[in-house]
């Protein structure tokens, strides 16, 4: 089966560089046959980064790309913090460069209006949006969303495709929330690979909504891919949810830029 990976990582591989790591993160791919990842922040995790050190994540990210063009798909890293530096990165980083999608984190909850600029222009861009989510049992970051503060940013963009990040970590909780908001996606991805993760999703949301990650490498290529492979779906769900639903989100952006796929 082809597999896309859509949540990867720089923080915690070998090396100083970006181009280091990217090298380490993709020979644990080829152990696992995964052909294309995305990945998102620099070389160090920042939950409020300021302007300089936005541009600096991206920056890194943007080298990684550039030694495995054919193998990694970058997200751009943007904070609601700084919006008009978010916009700015946008452009630089999606229009004028080659990232396909957007990256959302911690620094403001994505219920808040504010955001809103970035997600319209990340539409018009045809760029995929990534928006992390979690349910902390001892209570969120500040700023951190759950997956009922993205399905308030869902509802002022129907008509655009977002992914709902970790599906909350707690993902019984997670699953039911994005359940009734049809633009939204269960990423897979960074909780322990507990059975009945994927039949849930699969079951609650339809195949077509859900896409794997790994969240690598802060969690292994092989449990994650455990959750898909090891699910009691059919083989032709397996397929979707492993690579052919984010294709399926990626392609319009991916033809734009005339990047093979």
């Amino acid at each position: 089966m082809r597999i896309w990976d859509l949540h990867c990582h720089l923080t915690g591989l070998p090396g100083f560089k970006p181009e280091e790591r990217a090298g380490h993160l993709l020979r644990y791919a080829d152990r696992m046959g995964i052909e294309r990842l995305c990945v998102y922040m620099g070389l160090k995790f920042l939950k409020n980064p300021t302007p300089d050190e936005l541009r600096q994540q991206n920056d890194e990210v943007l080298r990684a790309i550039a030694v495995h063009p054919d193998r990694i798909f970058g997200f751009v890293y943007l904070s609601a913090e700084h919006i008009e530096t978010s916009k700015e990165e946008l452009e630089r980083c999606v229009a004028d460069g080659p990232m396909v999608g957007v990256k959302l984190w911690v620094a403001g909850r994505c219920a808040d209006p504010a955001l809103d600029p970035i997600i319209a222009r990340a539409a018009e861009l045809k760029a995929v949006i990534f928006q992390h989510t979690w349910i902390k049992t001892n209570g969120n970051y500040p700023g951190e969303s759950t997956p009922d503060d993205l399905v308030v940013l869902a509802r002022r963009f129907p008509n655009v495709p977002m992914i709902c990040g970790h599906t909350g970590g707690t993902w019984e909780s997670g699953i039911r929330a994005i359940r009734g908001q049809g633009n939204l996606f269960s990423d897979l991805a960074g909780s322990d690979p507990t059975a009945g993760f994927t039949e849930m999703a699969v079951r609650e949301l339809g195949v077509e909504r859900v896409i794997y990650g790994s969240d690598a490498p802060g969690r292994s290529f092989a449990s994650q891919l455990a959750k898909v492979q090891g699910a009691d779906v059919s083989d032709a769900d397996k397929q979707r949810i492993l690579c052919d639903n984010l294709r399926s989100l990626m392609l319009p952006i991916l033809k734009a830029k005339g990047i093979d796929a």
